[in-house]
């Protein structure tokens, strides 16, 4: 099996400099990166990718996305990727390292932000036009200041981010305005903490019991929070982190079904096949079929 690439923010800065943060245009970033952005790849860096022109379809750990237009995209470092852009596209992406961001801003994780923190959550933000070109104009700032060596250079790209960062979890929040409440509010913590929790222990863990216990709430109203906030149970949350895993090994790791499916904790293949199919509509050889073609 073909691994998938994964890129570091080092392979964009050839001759430059290199650092923890990189600006570009999505048209230069394509001329630059192509011989690396041909293909499916990873990155090990957080993206945030706003396109202004042009139309395509953007493919994130085999969730399919439009592009048009005022679509505003955030990728996760280990997050698989691929798309297909129009000749005429244009935009504007920036990707930055995990310390850039929080060695600044202690309490301010890049993971508390939705779209960057919860598999659960679309990557795709679409703007209207007021939208678009407020975000425009923070995108065109910070590209300024990327180029630009004043003095605090650093600290005002950081604001700028942090804007884009929370003016766009606005957004999402008017999208889903079943979180609009104070009570709402609490629920999405818990959300948080719980898929924090899902991340550290799902090749482990599969039983809502043992999350809720760590949360200190009954498995009752854990599953009563998963569907407040994203209509899913709590065993479909955990379930689902489990077969995105399991889609990204099949399609970089050379080992076999029966290996990947006792990494992540199920002793029985059959079940674990079972699961698969039940959670993606397919099995786990017609996905590869499908993605390794």
């Amino acid at each position: 099996m073909d691994s998938i690439s994964v890129l570091n923010i080092d392979l964009f800065q050839k001759g430059k400099n290199t650092s923890d943060f990189y600006f570009s245009t999505v048209r230069n970033h394509l001329i630059v990166g192509h011989r690396h952005l041909e293909k499916a790849h990873r990155h090990d860096f957080y993206a945030t990718i706003l396109f202004t022109k042009g139309s395509g379809v953007h493919e994130i750990d085999f969730q399919k996305y439009t592009v048009e237009p005022g679509s505003l995209f955030f990728m996760s470092p280990g997050q698989i990727h691929s798309w297909e852009l129009s000749s005429d596209i244009e935009g504007y992406l920036f990707f930055c390292l995990q310390d850039f961001y929080e060695l600044h801003y202690v309490n301010q994780k890049l993971r508390n932000f939705p779209f960057f923190g919860s598999v659960n959550f679309p990557r795709k933000l679409q703007l209207n036009e007021l939208e678009l070109n407020e975000n425009l104009t923070l995108f065109q700032e910070l590209e300024k200041e990327y180029h630009a060596q004043d003095i605090m250079k650093n600290g005002l790209m950081l604001s700028l981010m942090s804007n884009i960062f929370i003016k766009s979890t606005r957004h999402f929040s008017r999208d889903f305005d079943h979180l609009a409440s104070s009570a709402s509010l609490s629920y999405f913590k818990h959300y948080q903490e719980f898929e924090t929790l899902v991340e550290l222990y799902f090749t482990k863990e599969k039983s809502i019991t043992f999350y809720a216990s760590l949360m200190n709430i009954s498995s009752k109203h854990l599953n009563r929070i998963m569907q407040t906030v994203v209509q899913k149970t709590a065993t479909d949350v955990i379930t689902e982190r489990v077969v995105l895993e399991a889609k990204r090994m099949l399609m970089y790791l050379d080992e076999s079904l029966v290996e990947i499916a006792f990494r992540l904790g199920y002793e029985e293949y059959s079940y674990f096949v079972r699961v698969f199919r039940k959670t993606s509509g397919m099995t786990p050889t017609q996905f590869v079929k499908k993605y390794k073609a």
